[in-house]
């Protein structure tokens, strides 16, 4: 393996390709946009459409392998690109994954359970699922949403004309209210040889639908950092997955454990272990895609991971003079707001 292909350029593709230059392969970014922060610590860049297909078959002939760094890579690139290189995450994860709908109904498929839902085309299915799951929930486009985005909170029937209005048609789901004690999420590994490796689950805090902190280890208990394991596995192996997953999980007061969703890609809430193991999710899944074995993903600090978002950027003088931060930039020039900007890292002993 010598070249590493990666659909996207974001921060998440400037990780994985720095990660991937610690083992010795260079990095192929392809994507639309003009000097996106993964291009610049690359060796190699294509701009173009992801359903431009004269660039893509240049693209798969000068990689090993492909991967992606977002969920939404349109799923006929993959399989255009699967036909001609290997790529993982594979065309039917990412469809999976792509469409609420669709990710909710594999997962409860497999016998996991999720918080309550109803898919919703129409004003009379919102109402209808109000009533059958309960009056208070969020709908959700079923596609592209991020962030807090394409999302509106409801708490009766009297929100409900409104909200619908908010999708702007777009086909949605109502999500039931889940009062959970905690959020959690498991970042998975999976070989080309079937091998899976987890991480500690991290506890997560949000703000305005925007992960705010991961803290490692999540307070939960032995049986429930188990259970979330074991679902995060049954989860990689169901999908035949090759990469690193986000799987998010809501903890509820009884112990039992709800799947909110999966990310097939590296994941916001698994940035701690960069400087919190001695392999980081983003080798990690360099190590998969490129079928090597997979590395020891035990943590030998606890850790707080914290996002910088919009005007954060402006206390990096601060967090440069802080004793014991490790701090990550992600090249992006214009803060504005909900925009991550990098993230720090605070270790703890054990």
């Amino acid at each position: 393996m010598t070249t590493l292909g990666i659909l996207g350029g974001g921060q998440l593709g400037r990780m994985l390709a720095m990660a991937a230059a610690r083992l010795g392969i260079d990095c192929h970014i392809y994507c639309p946009d003009e000097n996106s922060p993964a291009a610049r610590v690359s060796t190699t860049v294509t701009v173009a459409s992801y359903y431009d297909e004269t660039p893509l078959a240049r693209f798969a002939g000068s990689v090993d392998a492909v991967t992606t760094e977002f969920e939404n890579v349109p799923a006929a690139t993959a399989r255009f690109l699967a036909a001609r290189v290997s790529v993982h995450p594979s065309a039917e994860a990412l469809e999976i994954a792509q469409d609420r709908v669709t990710e909710k109904s594999f997962i409860n498929g497999i016998g996991i359970a999720t918080a309550p839902w109803r898919s919703v085309d129409t004003l009379d299915d919102l109402t209808r699922a109000l009533d059958e799951i309960g009056p208070r929930g969020i709908l959700k486009t079923r596609r592209l949403g991020y962030d807090g985005k394409g999302q509106a909170r409801l708490n009766g029937q009297e929100g409900a004309a409104e909200a619908f209005v908010e999708m702007r048609g777009a086909p949605a789901v109502l999500e039931g209210f889940a009062a959970f004690e905690r959020e959690i999420s498991v970042i998975a590994a999976r070989g080309t040889d079937g091998t899976v490796r987890c991480y500690d689950p991290g506890e997560n805090h949000h703000s305005e639908g925007i992960l705010r902190t991961t803290t490692i280890p999540a307070r939960i208990d032995a049986i429930t950092r188990d259970a979330a394991l074991t679902m995060a596995e049954k989860i990689v192996t169901a999908l035949d997955y090759v990469g690193v997953i986000g799987v998010e999980m809501f903890a509820m007061p009884d112990g039992a454990l709800l799947v909110n969703e999966i990310a097939p890609r590296v994941h916001n809430t698994g940035h701690w272990t960069i400087e919190g193991c001695a392999v980081s999710q983003f080798e990690q899944h360099v190590r998969a895609v490129c079928g090597l074995p997979l590395g020891d993903p035990a943590r030998h600090s606890d850790a707080v991971m914290e996002n910088l978002i919009g005007d954060d950027i402006n206390a990096v003088p601060a967090l440069l003079a802080e004793p014991g931060v490790a701090l990550h930039l992600y090249g992006k020039g214009t803060a504005r707001p909900g925009r991550k900007m990098g993230h720090v890292t605070r270790l703890r002993a054990k």
